[in-house]
């Protein structure tokens, strides 16, 4: 019986943490929903956006992507950890500056000429390639 009991308090133990896990996670959509992405502006070189961050999702960002030096301000982040923390935009923008007054502001670019159809024509490429000599056998296979 007491062990009836110990699988019982078990399964409810289990099932609040799911019921804050589903919280946080309604919560995290929230935050996401709310990104602000400014207007596209450029200059001869580049096109420039910045995208704010609602604070509450700022705070839940993981501590290696800010600067080991100044915790409070984000380092420059690569393409997967921006698209990671909810920020979504069409190919070809870089992290290229951080604002250190307003830590939750990233500021992007891209190429003034980039196409991004031709830019995902090229990964897609790349992904159907087989894979070559020096990845076979780093992976442990002959070719």
């Amino acid at each position: 019986m007491a062990s009836k009991q110990t699988q019982q308090t078990q399964q409810q133990q289990q099932h609040a943490k799911q019921k804050v896990a589903d919280a946080e996670a309604e919560k995290i959509k929230e935050y996401i929903a709310n990104i602000h992405y400014s207007d596209r502006y450029s200059d001869d070189e580049y096109e420039y956006r910045h995208v704010i961050l609602p604070k509450p999702l700022f705070k839940m960002i993981p501590k290696s992507y800010f600067n080991p030096d100044d915790p409070g301000i984000l380092r420059l982040l690569s393409e997967a950890e921006w698209r990671g923390i909810g920020i979504t935009q069409s190919l070809g923008w870089e992290h290229y500056e951080v604002h250190a007054p307003e830590p939750h502001v990233l500021l992007f670019r891209r190429a003034k000429d980039f196409d991004p159809h031709q830019a995902a024509q090229q990964a897609q490429a790349h992904d159907a390639q087989p894979q070559n000599k020096a990845g076979a056998a780093k992976n442990g296979r002959k070719k």
